[in-house]
């Protein structure tokens, strides 16, 4: 329960400990950021990551000169884009390997097979959308992987992505998190662009509860 109240207390209050983080680390921080970013969207265990956030309160942060607001963008957009490609290869080589036998109860092939069709058809939309959803920033690469989405299909709307999610929140960050009431009030802000980017998966769960219930 410690933990959990200090995660909490440490995402609802960023801009304090960034703020430490940057006084103590110096030139480090970009290192510090950019791990952070790649392990949230490049390894399925770590979802709980703060990121959209954090990226709003870096660039409020690189706004005060505490950090460079060209070298903040570029780098974690860079650790975005591989740790995005990390998780789709580890998909690609962890699918065949769970599904290695037709007739395992691991293992579906009509639902393998309409999921590969889906990330063919739809993937391209889903990979961008996701950049901006917790939880499902973190799996979508990793399911896009596992269905075999085609490589050179994926690659460039990651890219495209990773470069709409970084660099809208950081400069967002930038240009208004400094504004008197935004400081005065970055806890709601931050509680706020939480919940706004969990609206989708809200959404997608109310569907499927509905569609459920019509169903039966």
């Amino acid at each position: 329960m410690d933990l959990v109240l200090q995660f909490i207390d440490i995402v609802l209050h960023l801009d304090k400990h960034l703020a430490v983080m940057v006084e103590q680390y110096g030139v480090w921080i970009y290192a510090i950021l950019f791990l952070i970013i790649f392990c949230e969207t490049g390894l399925v265990v770590t979802p709980f990551l703060p990121g959209d956030s954090l990226l709003f309160v870096a660039g409020a942060l690189a706004a005060t000169g505490g950090m460079d607001i060209a070298v903040l963008s570029t780098s974690l957009f860079v650790a975005a884009v591989l740790g995005d490609n990390l998780n789709y290869w580890i998909g690609r080589w962890v699918g065949p390997r769970v599904f290695a036998w037709e007739g395992s109860r691991l293992f579906n092939r009509k639902a393998f097979d309409s999921t590969h069709a889906y990330f063919e058809t739809h993937g391209g939309k889903t990979i961008i959308i996701a950049r901006f959803m917790p939880i499902a920033r973190t799996f979508a690469p990793f399911v896009a992987g596992v269905a075999k989405m085609t490589y050179s299909r994926f690659l460039p709307l990651d890219i495209l992505g990773g470069a709409i999610w970084i660099f809208s929140l950081t400069l967002a960050g930038y240009w208004f998190g400094n504004l008197a009431w935004v400081k005065a009030n970055l806890s709601l802000v931050i509680i706020g662009i939480i919940g706004v980017s969990l609206l989708p998966l809200m959404f997608a769960y109310l569907k499927s509860r509905f569609a459920a219930r019509a169903s039966a």
